[in-house]
């Protein structure tokens, strides 16, 4: 038994800290959010969006200011030269300032990316305006620039401040709106794993009590492999591990089954051309192998192997267990389907469309694809 001292140490923590010194139990303070949600305009689908989305603008604004057709092609020309140069150059500036703006508050950030295109469109409003007058004075007092120049700066810094407010305004409520659908996915992922995992223990545990009477030693084996499985499964934070970990979370359960049926399970495994740092969720392949032993070998008296075959197509990556069926009279299992509707509903969640799974039932044999793409794990 342990010293009654030892027990009450915990209990009498707060009296020695009384005598050291007062306790501080002030919760921490909120880290500020940063300003991570400026999108990265150097990129080329990017800047076609920019272009396009300039020359929308331009055919808009010259629209509203045209009564006729007789000088529209003109005006959108110069319309849209101004307007071009303003946007590629602030996407420009946008493009330098995220990493900056990256490493400040949410309010810091934004000012600076704000204040950042505001001053290109003064800058270029001004080249625009003395190089136009400078290089080319009779093509630019034909219409082409305004007579005014502070009216002609004022009304692109104006234009300018609106469009840049509203366009960050946009891009914070996107980016936030795309947090929240993966907080979300996240959330589905998780408690999807949290249904999976006790049935996986359930399971497991049965196993272990059906030895503990007949082979003493296989169950203490089979506690050790349970044991390493779950830290395996368990002790990883990440929402996907490799599929060299889940490999091994399913051959460490096939260990233990084989503890409890002996010769009738054969495993071939077929996966040796598959990239093992490709990352799926956990417990994805081992309720399928649970399933093709529970609906397929134990049903049979001298069953043949479950086949686990894998292939790889492009960027693709299939996995397909095959397990056999009775054909004739062999007592029927009424299965609730939940481990394959769980884990087709998790691999939609974590890949999309890239993703799925999908079965086959013959006379005699049972088979299930799970498709997947080829993530590399991050180092």
């Amino acid at each position: 038994m342990p010293p009654a001292q030892t027990l009450a140490r915990p209990w009498n923590s707060g009296a020695a800290n009384s005598v050291a010194g007062p306790v501080t139990d002030a919760p921490d303070k909120p880290r500020p959010e940063l300003c991570t949600y400026l999108p990265d305009l150097c990129a080329p689908i990017a800047v076609l969006g920019v272009v396009l989305i300039a020359e929308l603008m331009a055919i808009a604004l010259t629209l509203a200011r045209q009564n006729h057709w007789v000088s529209f092609f003109s005006d959108l020309g110069r319309t849209s030269f101004v307007l071009q140069w303003l946007s590629l150059t602030s996407a420009a500036v946008l493009c330098g300032v995220r990493p900056w703006a990256a490493t400040m508050s949410l309010r810091a950030g934004t000012a600076l990316a704000f204040f950042a295109v505001w001053v290109n469109v003064l800058v270029v409003s001004e080249a625009l305006y003395w190089v136009g007058y400078l290089v080319a004075p009779g093509v630019a007092t034909d219409g082409w620039l305004p007579a005014d120049h502070w009216f002609f700066a004022a009304r692109n810094l104006a234009l300018g401040g609106i469009i840049a407010g509203g366009l960050l305004r946009y891009f914070y409520v996107s980016d936030q709106w795309q947090r929240n659908v993966r907080r979300e996915a996240e959330a589905r992922i998780h408690a999807l794993q949290a249904r999976i995992r006790p049935h996986f223990l359930f399971n497991s545990m049965n196993t272990i009590a059906s030895l503990t009477r007949s082979n003493p030693a296989a169950a203490e084996q089979a506690v050790e492999d349970l044991a390493d499985l779950f830290r395996v499964s368990l002790t990883d934070a990440r929402q996907r591990i490799t599929l060299g970990e889940e490999l091994e979370i399913a051959r460490v359960y096939e260990r233990m089954e084989r503890q409890r049926l002996g010769e009738r399970l054969r495993v071939n495994w077929r996966l040796d051309r598959l990239p093992t740092d490709a990352m799926l969720p956990s417990l994805t392949i081992q309720p399928l192998l649970e399933n093709a032993i529970y609906h397929g070998i134990e049903r049979l008296p001298d069953p043949p192997a479950v086949e686990v075959t894998g292939r790889r197509e492009g960027e693709q990556i299939h996995i397909t267990i095959t397990n056999p069926t009775p054909s004739g009279g062999g007592p029927e299992r009424a299965g609730n389907q939940m481990a394959i509707i769980n884990i087709r509903e998790r691999l939609a969640l974590a890949f999309g469309q890239h993703a799925g799974l999908k079965t086959e039932a013959t006379a005699d044999q049972f088979s299930v694809t799970l498709a997947f793409p080829y993530q590399r794990a991050q180092p």
